[in-house]
Protein backbone atom coordinates (compact mmCIF):
# COMPACT_ATOMS: atom_id res chain seq x y z
CA UNK A 1 0.00 0.00 0.00
CA UNK A 2 1.22 3.72 -0.99
CA UNK A 3 0.27 6.34 0.77
CA UNK A 4 -0.47 9.84 -1.72
CA UNK A 5 -1.23 13.23 -0.79
CA UNK A 6 -2.85 14.84 -3.63
CA UNK A 7 -1.53 18.08 -2.68
CA UNK A 8 1.31 17.38 -4.70
CA UNK A 9 0.07 16.47 -7.97
CA UNK A 10 1.76 18.54 -10.73
CA UNK A 11 1.53 18.44 -14.78
CA UNK A 12 4.72 16.41 -16.42
CA UNK A 13 7.09 18.87 -17.83
CA UNK A 14 9.77 16.61 -18.96
CA UNK A 15 8.17 13.84 -20.65
CA UNK A 16 5.61 16.56 -22.58
CA UNK A 17 6.26 17.27 -26.34
CA UNK A 18 6.17 20.61 -27.33
CA UNK A 19 5.49 22.17 -30.73
CA UNK A 20 6.25 26.03 -31.37
CA UNK A 21 9.28 27.28 -30.44
CA UNK A 22 11.13 30.75 -31.00
CA UNK A 23 13.52 30.80 -34.47
CA UNK A 24 16.87 31.48 -33.77
CA UNK A 25 18.20 32.88 -37.53
CA UNK A 26 21.85 32.57 -35.96
CA UNK A 27 21.44 28.70 -35.01
CA UNK A 28 22.81 26.31 -36.95
CA UNK A 29 20.56 24.26 -39.43
CA UNK A 30 18.78 21.51 -37.93
CA UNK A 31 20.75 17.31 -39.78
CA UNK A 32 18.10 15.72 -41.36
CA UNK A 33 16.67 12.86 -39.64
CA UNK A 34 17.82 9.90 -40.05
CA UNK A 35 16.36 6.82 -41.74
CA UNK A 36 13.33 5.42 -39.49
CA UNK A 37 13.35 2.01 -40.71
CA UNK A 38 17.57 1.52 -40.18
CA UNK A 39 17.25 3.42 -36.64
CA UNK A 40 14.73 1.00 -35.79
CA UNK A 41 16.70 -1.87 -36.43
CA UNK A 42 19.74 -0.29 -33.94
CA UNK A 43 17.60 0.51 -31.45
CA UNK A 44 16.25 -2.48 -31.46
CA UNK A 45 19.41 -4.00 -30.99
CA UNK A 46 20.76 -1.95 -28.30
CA UNK A 47 17.66 -2.50 -26.06
CA UNK A 48 18.19 -6.33 -26.48
CA UNK A 49 21.42 -6.16 -25.99
CA UNK A 50 21.04 -3.95 -21.94
CA UNK A 51 17.96 -6.47 -21.84
CA UNK A 52 20.64 -9.72 -22.11
CA UNK A 53 23.05 -8.41 -19.82
CA UNK A 54 21.38 -6.17 -16.92
CA UNK A 55 18.40 -7.97 -14.42
CA UNK A 56 16.50 -5.65 -11.42
CA UNK A 57 15.92 -6.50 -7.91
CA UNK A 58 12.95 -8.95 -8.07
CA UNK A 59 14.23 -10.82 -4.81
CA UNK A 60 13.89 -7.45 -3.12
CA UNK A 61 10.24 -6.93 -4.82
CA UNK A 62 9.46 -10.66 -3.60
CA UNK A 63 10.24 -10.23 0.24
CA UNK A 64 8.69 -6.51 0.57
CA UNK A 65 6.72 -5.44 -2.18
CA UNK A 66 4.93 -2.56 -0.14
CA UNK A 67 8.54 -0.59 -0.02
CA UNK A 68 9.86 -1.82 -3.25
CA UNK A 69 12.00 0.54 -5.87
CA UNK A 70 13.04 -0.56 -9.73
CA UNK A 71 16.43 -0.85 -9.51
CA UNK A 72 18.91 -2.23 -12.65
CA UNK A 73 22.39 -3.77 -12.52
CA UNK A 74 24.85 -5.83 -14.62
CA UNK A 75 24.87 -9.47 -14.46
CA UNK A 76 28.52 -9.98 -13.96
CA UNK A 77 30.27 -11.21 -10.65
CA UNK A 78 28.34 -11.99 -7.58
CA UNK A 79 25.23 -11.84 -9.80
CA UNK A 80 26.31 -14.08 -12.62
CA UNK A 81 23.46 -16.11 -11.83
CA UNK A 82 20.25 -13.71 -12.16
CA UNK A 83 18.06 -13.96 -14.22
CA UNK A 84 18.58 -11.44 -17.34
CA UNK A 85 15.37 -8.89 -18.22
CA UNK A 86 15.15 -10.32 -21.78
CA UNK A 87 13.53 -13.55 -19.62
CA UNK A 88 11.73 -11.42 -18.18
CA UNK A 89 10.26 -8.89 -20.61
CA UNK A 90 7.29 -9.08 -22.68
CA UNK A 91 6.58 -6.91 -26.31
CA UNK A 92 3.88 -5.42 -28.51
CA UNK A 93 4.62 -4.29 -31.64
CA UNK A 94 3.83 -0.44 -32.30
CA UNK A 95 4.16 0.95 -35.86
CA UNK A 96 5.66 4.48 -36.46
CA UNK A 97 3.03 6.90 -36.95
CA UNK A 98 6.13 8.99 -39.17
CA UNK A 99 6.79 6.14 -41.39
CA UNK A 100 4.00 3.28 -40.97
CA UNK A 101 6.17 0.76 -42.49
CA UNK A 102 8.38 0.73 -39.79
CA UNK A 103 7.02 -1.58 -36.85
CA UNK A 104 8.93 -1.27 -33.45
CA UNK A 105 9.35 -4.01 -30.73
CA UNK A 106 8.39 -2.16 -27.57
CA UNK A 107 9.89 -3.90 -24.86
CA UNK A 108 8.07 -3.58 -20.90
CA UNK A 109 8.65 -5.60 -17.86
CA UNK A 110 5.45 -6.53 -15.20
CA UNK A 111 6.43 -6.19 -12.01
CA UNK A 112 2.92 -6.15 -10.75
CA UNK A 113 -0.04 -5.65 -13.69
CA UNK A 114 -2.09 -3.57 -11.07
CA UNK A 115 -5.37 -5.05 -9.72
CA UNK A 116 -7.62 -2.16 -11.28
CA UNK A 117 -9.35 -1.03 -14.86
CA UNK A 118 -6.47 -0.31 -17.19
CA UNK A 119 -6.36 3.41 -18.87
CA UNK A 120 -7.56 4.01 -22.30
CA UNK A 121 -4.46 5.12 -24.83
CA UNK A 122 -6.26 8.72 -24.64
CA UNK A 123 -7.12 9.11 -20.49
CA UNK A 124 -4.86 10.98 -17.80
CA UNK A 125 -2.95 8.76 -15.12
CA UNK A 126 -1.50 9.52 -12.16
CA UNK A 127 1.79 7.59 -11.83
CA UNK A 128 5.32 8.18 -10.59
CA UNK A 129 8.26 7.70 -12.91
CA UNK A 130 11.54 7.01 -13.28
CA UNK A 131 13.51 7.89 -16.60
CA UNK A 132 17.08 6.92 -17.32
CA UNK A 133 18.70 6.36 -20.18
CA UNK A 134 20.45 3.11 -21.53
CA UNK A 135 23.27 3.86 -19.71
CA UNK A 136 21.24 3.98 -16.58
CA UNK A 137 21.75 7.69 -16.25
CA UNK A 138 18.83 10.14 -13.98
CA UNK A 139 17.22 12.27 -16.24
CA UNK A 140 14.26 12.67 -14.40
CA UNK A 141 12.24 11.13 -11.94
CA UNK A 142 9.52 12.09 -9.46
CA UNK A 143 8.37 10.17 -6.23
CA UNK A 144 5.17 12.46 -5.66
CA UNK A 145 2.41 11.50 -8.28
CA UNK A 146 2.31 13.50 -11.17
CA UNK A 147 -0.65 13.27 -14.00
CA UNK A 148 -0.06 12.07 -17.69
CA UNK A 149 -1.65 13.12 -20.07
CA UNK A 150 -1.72 10.36 -22.97
CA UNK A 151 -2.58 12.29 -25.66
CA UNK A 152 -2.47 15.89 -26.26
CA UNK A 153 -4.38 18.09 -24.82
CA UNK A 154 -5.99 21.67 -24.73
CA UNK A 155 -2.48 23.23 -23.79
CA UNK A 156 -0.66 20.62 -26.65
CA UNK A 157 0.83 18.27 -23.76
CA UNK A 158 1.34 14.62 -23.88
CA UNK A 159 4.04 11.86 -23.06
CA UNK A 160 5.87 10.42 -25.64
CA UNK A 161 4.29 7.41 -27.54
CA UNK A 162 6.28 4.29 -26.32
CA UNK A 163 5.50 5.15 -22.62
CA UNK A 164 1.68 5.62 -23.43
CA UNK A 165 1.76 2.62 -25.22
CA UNK A 166 3.12 0.64 -22.23
CA UNK A 167 1.29 2.31 -19.44
CA UNK A 168 -2.04 1.07 -20.91
CA UNK A 169 -1.32 -2.26 -20.68
CA UNK A 170 -1.23 -2.05 -16.91
CA UNK A 171 -3.96 -1.71 -14.27
CA UNK A 172 -4.41 0.62 -11.91
CA UNK A 173 -4.68 0.73 -8.20
CA UNK A 174 -7.32 -2.65 -7.06
CA UNK A 175 -8.37 -0.07 -3.81
CA UNK A 176 -8.14 2.99 -2.80
CA UNK A 177 -8.77 4.35 1.20
CA UNK A 178 -9.26 8.04 2.11
CA UNK A 179 -6.51 8.76 5.03
CA UNK A 180 -7.86 10.67 8.47
CA UNK A 181 -5.45 13.31 7.16
CA UNK A 182 -6.99 13.58 3.86
CA UNK A 183 -4.15 11.29 2.16
CA UNK A 184 -4.81 8.10 -0.19
CA UNK A 185 -3.63 5.23 0.18
CA UNK A 186 -3.56 2.73 -3.08
CA UNK A 187 -3.22 -1.09 -2.93
CA UNK A 188 -1.82 -3.77 -5.97
CA UNK A 189 -1.34 -0.83 -8.07
CA UNK A 190 0.77 -1.61 -11.10
CA UNK A 191 4.06 -1.29 -11.45
CA UNK A 192 6.60 -1.59 -14.70
CA UNK A 193 8.74 -0.05 -16.59
CA UNK A 194 9.28 0.65 -20.66
CA UNK A 195 11.95 0.26 -22.81
CA UNK A 196 11.42 2.64 -25.09
CA UNK A 197 13.57 3.44 -29.10
CA UNK A 198 13.69 6.45 -30.01
CA UNK A 199 11.32 6.24 -32.68
CA UNK A 200 8.77 6.22 -30.37
CA UNK A 201 9.90 8.65 -27.82
CA UNK A 202 12.32 11.67 -28.73
CA UNK A 203 14.18 10.66 -31.76
CA UNK A 204 16.13 13.67 -33.05
CA UNK A 205 14.65 16.18 -31.05
CA UNK A 206 14.38 15.47 -27.00
CA UNK A 207 14.54 17.99 -24.76
CA UNK A 208 17.35 20.44 -23.35
CA UNK A 209 19.28 17.84 -21.13
CA UNK A 210 20.90 15.35 -20.46
CA UNK A 211 18.73 12.78 -23.41
CA UNK A 212 20.70 12.45 -26.39
CA UNK A 213 19.49 12.05 -30.25
CA UNK A 214 18.21 9.07 -30.60
CA UNK A 215 19.07 7.94 -27.29
CA UNK A 216 16.92 4.30 -26.38
CA UNK A 217 14.79 5.33 -23.07
CA UNK A 218 13.97 3.45 -19.93
CA UNK A 219 10.77 4.28 -17.80
CA UNK A 220 10.16 3.01 -14.25
CA UNK A 221 6.77 4.14 -13.37
CA UNK A 222 3.94 2.68 -10.57
CA UNK A 223 0.23 3.27 -11.84
CA UNK A 224 -1.92 4.51 -8.92
CA UNK A 225 -5.03 5.89 -11.12
CA UNK A 226 -6.62 7.05 -14.17
CA UNK A 227 -9.66 9.29 -15.36
CA UNK A 228 -11.50 9.10 -18.84
CA UNK A 229 -10.98 12.48 -21.13
CA UNK A 230 -13.47 14.19 -23.34
CA UNK A 231 -10.91 16.84 -25.35
CA UNK A 232 -13.59 18.74 -26.79
CA UNK A 233 -16.48 17.96 -24.21
CA UNK A 234 -18.82 16.69 -26.50
CA UNK A 235 -19.93 14.07 -24.64
CA UNK A 236 -18.04 10.81 -26.23
CA UNK A 237 -14.88 9.91 -24.71
CA UNK A 238 -12.17 11.10 -26.74
CA UNK A 239 -10.86 7.10 -26.86
CA UNK A 240 -14.43 6.22 -28.75
CA UNK A 241 -13.23 9.01 -31.43
CA UNK A 242 -10.48 6.75 -32.56
CA UNK A 243 -12.86 5.87 -35.48
CA UNK A 244 -9.71 3.82 -37.47
CA UNK A 245 -8.35 2.01 -33.94
CA UNK A 246 -5.00 2.84 -34.81
CA UNK A 247 -4.82 3.92 -30.95
CA UNK A 248 -3.74 7.84 -32.41
CA UNK A 249 -6.68 10.54 -32.35
CA UNK A 250 -4.44 13.12 -34.69
CA UNK A 251 -5.68 11.33 -37.85
CA UNK A 252 -9.41 11.16 -37.25
CA UNK A 253 -11.28 13.84 -39.26
CA UNK A 254 -14.49 13.55 -40.51
CA UNK A 255 -15.91 16.58 -41.97
CA UNK A 256 -11.79 17.52 -42.83
CA UNK A 257 -11.49 20.86 -41.35
CA UNK A 258 -8.32 19.76 -39.83
CA UNK A 259 -9.14 19.95 -36.24
CA UNK A 260 -9.68 15.99 -35.58
CA UNK A 261 -12.75 14.92 -34.03
CA UNK A 262 -11.49 14.44 -30.52
CA UNK A 263 -10.83 17.83 -30.60
CA UNK A 264 -13.93 19.31 -32.47
CA UNK A 265 -17.27 19.70 -31.37
CA UNK A 266 -18.96 19.60 -34.64
CA UNK A 267 -17.39 16.30 -36.05
CA UNK A 268 -19.41 16.09 -39.23
CA UNK A 269 -19.26 20.10 -39.69
CA UNK A 270 -23.31 20.27 -40.66
CA UNK A 271 -23.34 23.01 -38.24
CA UNK A 272 -24.96 21.35 -35.21
CA UNK A 273 -23.02 20.68 -32.65
CA UNK A 274 -21.79 16.90 -32.11
CA UNK A 275 -23.71 16.64 -28.32
CA UNK A 276 -26.98 17.50 -30.22
CA UNK A 277 -27.12 14.49 -32.44
CA UNK A 278 -26.25 12.02 -29.81
CA UNK A 279 -28.39 10.88 -26.39
CA UNK A 280 -26.63 10.95 -23.51
CA UNK A 281 -28.59 8.43 -21.25
CA UNK A 282 -28.82 9.23 -17.08
CA UNK A 283 -26.42 6.35 -16.21
CA UNK A 284 -24.04 7.81 -18.68
CA UNK A 285 -23.67 5.29 -21.34
CA UNK A 286 -24.23 6.70 -25.34
CA UNK A 287 -26.50 6.05 -27.94
CA UNK A 288 -25.98 7.07 -31.26
CA UNK A 289 -29.10 7.83 -33.53
CA UNK A 290 -28.99 6.82 -37.48
CA UNK A 291 -32.08 8.98 -38.85
CA UNK A 292 -32.02 7.93 -42.39
CA UNK A 293 -30.67 4.29 -41.89
CA UNK A 294 -27.26 4.60 -44.08
CA UNK A 295 -25.28 3.14 -41.23
CA UNK A 296 -23.46 6.41 -40.07
CA UNK A 297 -24.19 7.79 -37.19
CA UNK A 298 -25.89 11.39 -37.21
CA UNK A 299 -23.20 13.12 -35.26
CA UNK A 300 -20.82 11.88 -38.68
CA UNK A 301 -23.20 12.54 -41.06
CA UNK A 302 -23.21 15.76 -42.60
CA UNK A 303 -26.97 14.88 -44.26
CA UNK A 304 -28.13 14.70 -40.75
Amino acid sequence: MIKINYSYLALLFVLVSMVGCNKDDDAPPVPKPRDRGPEAVRAQEEIEAFLETHFYNYDEFLSDPENFSIKFDTIAGENSDKTPLIDQVSYKEVQDLIDPSVVYKLYFLTVREGAGPKPHFSDNTISTYEGRRLNLELFDNSVQPVKFHLVRDSNNQAIIRGLQQVLIEFGTAGAVHENPDGTLSFEDYGIGVAFIPSGLGYYQSPPMGIIKPYDQLIFSFELFDSEITDHDGDGIPSYMEDLNGNQYLGDDDTDGDGIPNYLDDDDDGDGRLTRDEIIIHEDGTLEFPDKNQNGIPDYLDPEI
